[in-house]
């Protein structure tokens, strides 16, 4: 089991940078470009609430199920 970040994808449809959606959610750009980068190993529900809030989506337009025997 996989699951996939696609926070770069959202940032693009929404043309929001690195730094302007770390201040609207409220933590630092390192973090954001981790999470964008699919390096986070883990996402507090506050942080992903303020994501969503900030992209104006669901939890589902950033998380994503991907079989790994596919």
């Amino acid at each position: 089991m996989t699951i996939r970040i696609n926070l770069d994808v959202m940032m693009a449809k929404r043309k929001i940078g690195v730094g302007e959606l770390a201040d609207r959610v409220g933590i630092t750009p390192a973090n954001v470009s981790i999470l964008k980068n699919g390096r986070a190993k883990a996402v507090r529900f506050t942080t992903l609430d303020a994501l969503c809030r900030a992209l104006d989506c669901q939890p589902g337009d950033i998380l994503e199920w991907v079989d790994d025997n596919e």
